[in-house]
């Protein structure tokens, strides 16, 4: 299935949005750190065959959406953007679906602006001490270090994201070079180093601890892949115990990048879930 590709403002700059299909539930996807929309490359079009329309996003300053000078690229002001795209693709109200650092972003917006979120879908989500995750608080504890040792040519980047691609799936064959290779395109360049760094940077984790959750009030499945070893199997219960309506389900044999290693169970479970009734009163 063809997307459509959009680029919609969202105040320092354009998004970069793939949409696929028309009608039934409104979809958004967000992707997390290292990735892009090419992580939605199998779910969004079985969400489109499904009925939905599906929008995978790429977060300002990732993927091809712009990079703005000084922008701000935390998790707070990628809720603000978030809101702004919503706004320029005409969604009033859609079910978000966050991978990795897009749980936090679109966590942070069902927290701060409850009448856009219907569901609320958090895969591997950081939060509480665990985020930033360990391998963004490895490159934010070296950056210096990083910016030396690394090669500064066209794919000086390769070394930092190659690390975190490779250890974001419980089994290797699923991240073979040619796919790191596509992940790795949006830092190609001699600017590619510092610009990933520049990302790791801005991951703060007061942006999600401050928030009030009980002001959540959209429903929400967190999914955790048992075998992420960059945030603690407990922060997935934690985040369930503390959102009003919540439930938490497992994969076995996923690790972060649910949707590259499962795609056709996750459709199953954002699908299942979209479809079912809330146990708590909606805005």
């Amino acid at each position: 299935m063809q997307a459509d590709v959009l680029r919609v403002p969202v105040g320092p700059g354009a998004a970069h949005v793939e949409r696929y299909g028309h009608g039934g539930l409104p979809i958004i996807l967000l992707h997390g750190f290292g990735t892009c929309t090419f992580l939605w490359r199998a779910v969004a079009p079985m969400l489109a065959e499904a009925g939905h329309t599906a929008y995978a996003i790429d977060l300002f300053g990732h993927g091809e959406s712009d990079r703005t000078p000084d922008a701000d690229l935390g998790i707070a002001a990628q809720a603000e953007y978030l809101d702004a795209a919503m706004t320029a693709l005409r969604v009033a109200r859609g079910v978000l679906v966050g991978n990795d650092l897009g749980a936090d972003v679109a966590l942070r917006l069902a927290a701060t602006r409850p009448e856009r979120v219907d569901r609320l879908v958090l895969i591997n989500p950081p939060a509480y001490d665990e985020l930033p995750a360990r391998d963004i608080t490895t490159m934010q504890r070296s950056t210096a270090r990083f910016a030396f040792r690394v090669t500064r040519g066209i794919l000086g980047a390769a070394p930092l994201l190659q690390t975190v691609l490779q250890g974001s799936v419980a089994h290797q064959e699923l991240m073979p070079e040619r796919l790191i290779a596509r992940y790795l395109a949006p830092f190609v360049g001699d600017a590619g180093v510092s610009h990933l760094l520049a990302l790791a940077a801005s991951v703060r984790g007061a942006d999600i601890n401050d928030l009030d959750l009980s002001a959540v009030h959209a429903p929400s499945l967190i999914i955790r892949g048992d075998a992420d070893h960059w945030v603690a199997p407990e922060i997935a219960q934690r985040l369930a115990t503390a959102l009003p309506d919540a439930r938490l389900v497992h994969h076995p044999d996923a690790a972060r990048l649910i949707p590259e290693e499962a795609p056709e169970w996750l459709c199953e479970q954002i699908i299942e879930f979209a479809a079912t009734e809330s146990t708590t009163s909606r805005v």
